[in-house]
């Protein structure tokens, strides 16, 4: 996977992100690690780790993930998180689909057949369920798990989609625009463990509202 990188958002995550990059070091791939340059604690917990920092310049989940991942170089891109959560085992399958040369990006899901998450409440699961749903009915999207963001695709596709939501709203951007666009899209299994530190930075009523603005605005932007 020498041609897969890694971006990895990581506001705030100093517990768990040294752990997360010590297990990623029997991969094969490049990892790029969006920061906040005032996050003093997370930059000096991975001060000896070989990998590349990205100093924000804005604010947002959504944002991270853009200026990682235009940064990138390689062929293929994976959004991948600091927390811990992600197993890096199910990457070479997801990255054995995008090598395909229909498939253009691969979602993870945890909603799948014996798929599972250690993470999911019950406000979360729900949430996800509708809006999984509504991207079904209003863009005949079929992901299982429009919320998750374990992703694989290519480098070149991302740029071409002009992804613009800067905040959690980023997560059925992607999906939206690529299946607009007419690009493959794929789903992948994913078993989501729990987190190692630190606490969740989605809160399920203020950025479940952002989610259902951002779909009804994709929706009636037809050509864009």
């Amino acid at each position: 996977m020498e041609d897969l990188t890694l971006v990895i958002p990581a506001k705030n995550e100093k517990e768990s992100l040294p752990t997360v990059l010590e297990e990623l070091k029997k991969f094969n791939l490049k990892i790029i690690v969006v920061l906040e340059k005032s996050d003093a604690e997370t930059i000096s917990s991975i001060k000896d780790f070989n990998c590349k920092i990205i100093y924000q310049k804005n604010k947002g989940y959504g944002d991270a993930l853009i200026e990682g991942i235009n940064s990138v170089t390689t062929k293929y891109f994976s959004i991948f998180n600091a927390d811990g959560s992600f197993n890096p085992i199910e990457l070479q399958q997801m990255y054995n689909l995008v090598l395909e040369d229909k498939i253009k990006i691969v979602f993870a899901s945890r909603y799948e057949d014996n798929c599972s998450s250690e993470d999911d409440t019950f406000i979360t699961y729900f949430g996800n369920f509708f809006f999984t749903n509504l991207g079904k009915v209003l863009f005949g999207l079929r992901i299982t798990d429009i919320l998750y963001t374990y992703v694989v695709g290519s480098t070149d596709i991302f740029k071409k989609l002009n992804i613009k939501n800067k905040d959690f709203t980023f997560c059925v951007e992607l999906p939206i625009k690529a299946h607009k666009k007419n690009y493959l899209i794929a789903t992948s299994k994913s078993n989501e463990r729990a987190r190692i530190g630190g606490k969740k930075k989605v809160n399920a009523f203020k950025d479940g509202l952002l989610i259902l603005i951002s779909m009804l605005k994709l929706f009636f932007k037809r050509n864009n």
